[in-house]
């Protein structure tokens, strides 16, 4: 049974949703083979850590691998739109993606001496902020609490595949506004477009898409939020105009050039990170600012992103 402290979540977005979750929780966050889209859970396998070091030791490139893991880069990228209200012309977006708090620590400190300065209307974060998909999750919690406190803007959030529906009561609290399968309209100058954010879909399948996009019109400007953009085909279906997601970390350990060796989705390469568009739909898939496994990156830089939407005339 769901504790008392997720009540306010049951009674938002009902039971099954939050029962079912903790199920999925309880019996498969550790498994290793087969679970949601995956055939092979790396991610769960205790001995990726130390292969993945030890061979960049090998190479002697595990130095420069880890130093590369604290820098945190700051992207811009631009979303044009007819559709776009005039009065959200140049409406900008703090997008944070794969904290992965708990073992990223040395990227989270670089990360809170960069926020403070980013001027932007509103901040999205896509999810995964605990290192492992399983275990303990207060140390990254706290780290994000810290990095929230410093943000000071409004803030909306999906959970990730390393994340626990436990946690949100606490994400809540620090003023994350979390979506799961819901919407949020966002008003400018008497004008309105919608937020939308869905559960993982990839490791829990605990999304519903058309439930998020049920109550936005037809001819509103919309974005996505989730956490991995394997949902892009059924996100352009919707009719959303903008998706924002992370997960594959660009690879995180890619060869020179930034071709990542191994994306963890099912999705072509050119959505493996960066901008893209399918359709009329067009995304943005960040490498993240943490690590997945161990703190280390090679041709793949960390980043935070600011969204800024432009109306075209």
């Amino acid at each position: 049974m769901a504790g008392t402290a997720l009540q306010g979540l049951i009674e938002r977005i009902g039971a099954d949703h939050v029962v079912r979750r903790l199920a999925i929780e309880a019996v498969h966050e550790k498994q290793l083979i087969g679970q949601g889209t995956l055939l092979f859970n790396v991610e769960n396998w205790s001995l990726a850590p130390w292969i993945i070091e030890t061979a960049l030791k090998a190479a002697g490139l595990h130095g420069r691998a880890r130093r590369n893991a604290d820098r945190v880069e700051v992207r811009r990228n631009l979303v044009t739109s007819a559709r776009l209200p005039a009065a959200f012309d140049g409406f900008t977006i703090l997008h944070l993606s794969d904290l992965h708090a708990d073992i990223s620590q040395g990227a989270m400190r670089h990360l809170a001496d960069i926020v403070r300065y980013l001027a932007c209307d509103i901040c999205v974060l896509t999810g995964d902020y605990r290192g492992k998909t399983f275990g303990p999750f207060e140390t990254s919690l706290a780290v994000l609490k810290d990095l929230c406190a410093r943000i000071k803007l409004p803030l909306y959030g999906v959970l990730g595949n390393h994340d626990s529906i436990r946690m949100t009561p606490a994400l809540e609290a620090m003023g994350i506004r979390m979506l799961f399968n819901e919407q949020e309209p966002i008003t400018r100058d008497g004008a309105t477009i919608h937020l939308a954010g869905i559960d993982d879909a990839h490791f829990y399948r605990t999304d519903d898409l058309q439930k998020a996009a049920a109550p936005i019109p037809h001819d509103a400007f919309s974005v996505l939020l989730a956490h991995t953009p394997e949902s892009y085909r059924a996100a352009a279906a919707a009719g959303f105009d903008l998706m924002l997601s992370g997960h594959t970390h660009g690879g995180q350990l890619c060869l020179p050039g930034g071709i990542a060796i191994k994306l963890e989705a099912r999705l072509p390469r050119r959505m493996g990170k960066g901008a893209w568009r399918f359709q009329t739909l067009a995304g943005y898939t960040s490498t993240g600012a943490g690590t997945s496994l161990a703190p280390v990156r090679l041709n793949c830089p960390a980043e935070i992103t600011v969204h800024t939407l432009r109306r075209l005339r």
